[in-house]
């Protein structure tokens, strides 16, 4: 149904031609339709949406100010092409687009992960977002697809988290959110603005008592931004965050284990008092000018530090201390090429880091003596890039080539045992062209091809006994991925003025084709997870996103997914136990479907927004999703049952002169399903299924200042 509404949309864009325009003022409300002005920076490039050949989303946090906002998944859950599978708030969460991601058990791979432009991501492309905060975030940019010509391990895409310095006027507002299962979020928002300076913070504490018995969090978080204005043409950014948290995890459960209790904990995981604490910081300076005549030139410098510290338990207890220097530059120079607009781009991106990983015994969650390893990490990549946007047509037909060289650095020094010392180093240049068609101001179709290079994480490079060299810390048969990406779709907007329904449709349609050769994927062995290659893998999807104004206030939104993956070829390997022992055995999994990639993934929502009275805005939306089963392992031995959810949620914004109150609460979850939200893929214990949050509740009261 969703595909033969796709090809309507694209037979009415081609129809309304003659009725789309740039802006379209409403006539019975103040309301101005801006639907070709919004712009896109995680491209790295300043383009209208409509320009980028590419399958691009932005939202501005008004979008989600009445939604919960615990998780990444609350506000980007509408997104076609993003998959997340959520155990606990936003602190061990899996993000996936186009497939990219969902082989990380711990943490996010292959998408690039940016905060105000910064890579929260670290050298070797592993992420965790501790550091987003929603209340602090002024806009989310989404690249779906192939990135890897711009960033460093980004097949998948890219996601920015800009925090909101864009403000008008000084404010303060304090906020609160209270939920089930003691959950509850409080801290303050502050922004100064006057001429020439622009200043941010915001400071959040969350804790939770969990849904499972040990899953307990806590955190703290502190943003703050700096804007300033030297000149005319220049901006200085100046950021920097700090976290503080701690999260317990209950454990994976088999099949047996979830249909007789889906809430019941692990107790190997309890009894080793699984748990993850993290304190990291991060500063940086970002210095933007633009020069020439008509402002034609750019460049764009950013600098920043890191540091990180972080505990994991599990069969030990292990303690990793990081510090990293990272530094981007970027010019831009627009200029007339044999009569066509062009605009080129060149730059490169640094980051280093290191620091010493301890390994402990772990005593039921408390750290044994002495230390029984001692590693010094090297982590780095280096990577260069150019972008050349040529007009063949102007306001037409537009052509865009990017390229971008990397190279990604381990370098491991064993402290006590030298012999397994060890360094690798991946690196390849990864090309990618698009074509952008206007079809017409508002409505545009798009192509690309490109290829990716994604190399292991340090995680992923933990050796395994039955590697070719088992005596390295690092496993040496262990490649990187590489895939070749096609892409094409159609995107933009349909504007009726003088329709009294459906007055502005926007959508996004998108076919997507991604081989795979080597793609690394995990596995265990004795309960320990290690990583390796499977050979070629074919993904095949499409994406329909919509959003519709049916009435004034009255907004339906659609976002589906199909995902046909599965491997084309893949011989594993895997250590059994029989009654001989440890046997290694190979088995041939070509053919099978792609785990934890559900084929449908549909979210519908119907929301109505409407003045009351002066000054006072209420709010309602009804959230309908769909998620169907997913293989919980390569050998496709089990799956998982599909679920559908129903979320709701209400509330009312009230300004009375400067102090502005925004009440809002929902019920997620609302018919109270059991469904598996996290799948721990290849777990030799048929450990797969952890449950999601049951029916829950929520109320968040902001109350705001302006100064």
């Amino acid at each position: 149904m969703c595909i033969q509404l796709t090809w309507c949309f694209l037979v009415v864009a081609f129809c309304s031609a003659g009725h789309s325009q740039d802006v379209i003022a409403d006539q019975d409300s103040t309301k101005t339709y801006q639907i070709d002005e919004m712009v896109i920076t995680g491209t790295r490039t300043y383009r209208k949406i409509i320009d980028v050949p590419y399958s691009v989303e932005r939202i501005d946090n008004a979008q989600f100010k009445y939604d919960k906002k615990t998780s990444v998944d609350n506000v980007l859950g509408s997104i076609p092409g993003l998959f997340f599978q959520n155990r606990y708030g936003n602190h061990d969460v899996r993000i996936s687009i186009r497939g990219f991601g969902s082989r990380s058990n711990s943490g996010i791979r292959g998408v690039r992960i940016l905060m105000d432009h910064i890579p929260e991501s670290e050298p070797d492309g592993q992420t965790r977002i501790e550091a987003i905060d929603f209340q602090s975030i002024g806009s989310i940019e989404v690249v779906k697809g192939n990135s890897s010509s711009l960033y460093t391990n980004a097949p998948g895409g890219v996601i920015n988290f800009i925090n909101d310095i864009g403000f008008q006027h000084s404010h303060v507002t304090q906020f609160n959110e209270f939920g089930s299962f003691d959950m509850r979020s409080n801290g303050f928002k502050a922004g100064v603005r006057t001429e020439n300076y622009g200043f941010l913070v915001t400071y959040s504490y969350h804790n939770a008592k969990g849904y499972r018995d040990h899953s307990q969090d806590y955190w703290h978080i502190l943003n703050t931004v700096l804007e300033t204005k030297p000149s005319e043409r220049t901006k200085l950014h100046l950021y920097g965050y700090f976290v503080n948290g701690l999260i317990k995890l209950p454990g994976s459960l088999t099949k047996q284990q979830f249909d007789v209790d889906p809430f019941q904990t692990n107790t190997r995981d309890v009894g080793r008092d699984a748990k993850r604490i993290t304190t990291k910081g991060r500063l940086g300076v970002r210095f933007t000018s633009l020069f020439g005549s008509d402002n034609s030139e750019e460049i764009d410098i950013t600098a920043y530090a890191t540091m990180k510290y972080f505990e994991r338990t599990a069969a030990t207890y292990r303690i990793i201390n990081r510090n990293g220097l990272g530094a981007g530059g970027r010019y831009v120079n627009r200029h007339d090429l044999f009569g066509l607009h062009n605009e080129i781009s060149v730059g490169g991106d640094l980051f280093y880091q290191t620091g010493p990983v301890e390994e402990y015994d772990n005593l039921g969650g408390i750290k044994g003596e002495p230390l029984s390893g001692l590693t010094n990490e090297v982590i780095a990549n280096l990577g260069g890039y150019f972008q050349n946007a040529l007009s063949l047509v102007e306001d037409k037909v537009d052509l865009l080539l990017t390229g971008r060289y990397d190279k990604v650095v381990f370098d491991i020094k064993d402290q006590n045992l030298d012999v397994r010392s060890d360094k690798r180093r991946f690196e390849d240049f990864t090309p990618k062209a698009a074509v952008n068609f206007k079809i017409t101001p508002t409505v545009a179709a798009y192509t690309s091809y490109g290829l990716s290079f994604d190399s292991p994480a340090a995680n992923e490079l933990d050796n395994y006994p039955v590697s070719s060299r088992p005596t390295k810390s690092m496993n040496p048969d262990l490649k990187p991925q590489k895939s070749k990406s096609f892409e094409i779709g159609i995107k933009g907007n349909l504007v009726f003025p003088d329709a009294d329904v459906f007055r502005v449709v926007h959508f996004e349609a998108t076919f997507f084709n991604t081989r795979i050769e080597d793609e690394i994927v995990p596995f265990e062995v004795f309960g320990d997870v290690f990583f390796r290659n499977s050979a070629k893998t074919n993904r095949t999807g499409f994406e329909l996103g919509t959003t519709a104004d049916i009435v004034r206030g009255l907004v339906f939104k659609c976002a589906y997914t199909l995902s046909d993956f599965s491997y084309e070829t893949y011989i594993a390997r895997s250590i059994e136990i029989d009654t001989n022992g440890a046997v290694v055995k190979d088995r041939n999994f070509g053919g099978n479907v792609v785990p934890s990639a559900p084929k449908h993934n549909l979210s519908l929502s119907v929301s109505y927004e409407r003045a009351i009275v002066e000054n006072f805005t209420g709010f309602t939306k009804v959230n309908y999703i769909a998620i169907s089963g997913m293989h919980t392992d390569d050998a496709n031995s089990e799956r998982t049952q599909g679920y559908r959810l129903v979320n709701l949620s209400a509330g009312f914004d009230m300004l009375l002169g400067r102090l502005n109150i925004l009440l809002s609460g929902g019920v997620n979850n609302l018919l109270n399903k059991t469904y598996v939200a996290f799948v721990n893929i290849n777990s030799d214990r048929k450990e797969f299924y952890e449950v999601g949050e049951p029916r829950n509740y929520y109320v968040s009261m902001n109350f705001g200042v302006t100064l």
